[in-house]
C-alpha cells in the first residue's frame, strides 16, 4: 500500500506529515494566481523565529512583518497574536505581496473576523496585497506562545 499520498497514513510526527514540503513552500500560489507571485526558492531568504518559519522573497522584511502584527491584539486574552503563537509562517514573495499562515486558539473562535481585518490594517503600511491564510494543523498548543507572550500572560494573572 502505497502511503506516500495520504499523510494520515505516513508514521512521520504530525508536524512533519503537515508541514509543506520545500518546493510548495517557494511556490505556495494556487494554479489560478500562478507562481510569480510566489518568492523564487533560490533567492528567497528562508529562516525561523520563535515558531514563526519566514520566507523573505521580496524587498519586504520577514521581521518587518511580524513587529506589525504585534500590533494585532487577540480581543479575548489582551495579548498580541504573534507572541500568542498564532502565527505560524510570513511569506513575502517577490511582488512584495504578503501571505500570513494563521491559525486561532479555537477554530470555532467567534473573532476571527476582527483579527483577520486587524492583521490586514497594520500590513496595509507595507503592502497593498496582504492575505491571511487560516490554518489549523499543526493544532495551535500553549507550547506556541513566545516567552514574551508567557509574561504577559502572567502579568494579567494567568499561570503559564
Amino acid at each position: 500500500m502505497d502511503t506516500s499520498s495520504n499523510p494520515m497514513a505516513q508514521t512521520d510526527a504530525v508536524e512533519q506529515r503537515f508541514a509543506p514540503a520545500p518546493s510548495a513552500v517557494a511556490g505556495s500560489a494556487t494554479p489560478e494566481q500562478g507562481s510569480a507571485s510566489a518568492p523564487d526558492a533560490a533567492s528567497a531568504n528562508v529562516f525561523n523565529v520563535e515558531g514563526t518559519d519566514i520566507i523573505e522573497g521580496g524587498s519586504i522584511a520577514g521581521l518587518d512583518v511580524l513587529e506589525a502584527l504585534k500590533d494585532v491584539i487577540d480581543p479575548e486574552l489582551g495579548i498580541n497574536i504573534v507572541d500568542l503563537g498564532l502565527v505560524y509562517g510570513v511569506k513575502v514573495a517577490a511582488d512584495d505581496s504578503i501571505v500570513i499562515d494563521m491559525t486561532l486558539t479555537s477554530a470555532a473562535c467567534p473573532l476571527t473576523d476582527i483579527i483577520e481585518r486587524q492583521a490586514q490594517m497594520v500590513l496595509a503600511s507595507l503592502s497593498d496585497d496582504v492575505l491571511i491564510n487560516w490554518v489549523w494543523m499543526p493544532a495551535w498548543g500553549p507550547d506556541r506562545i513566545t516567552s514574551d507572550g508567557r509574561e504577559q500572560l502572567r502579568a494579567i494573572g494567568f499561570n503559564v
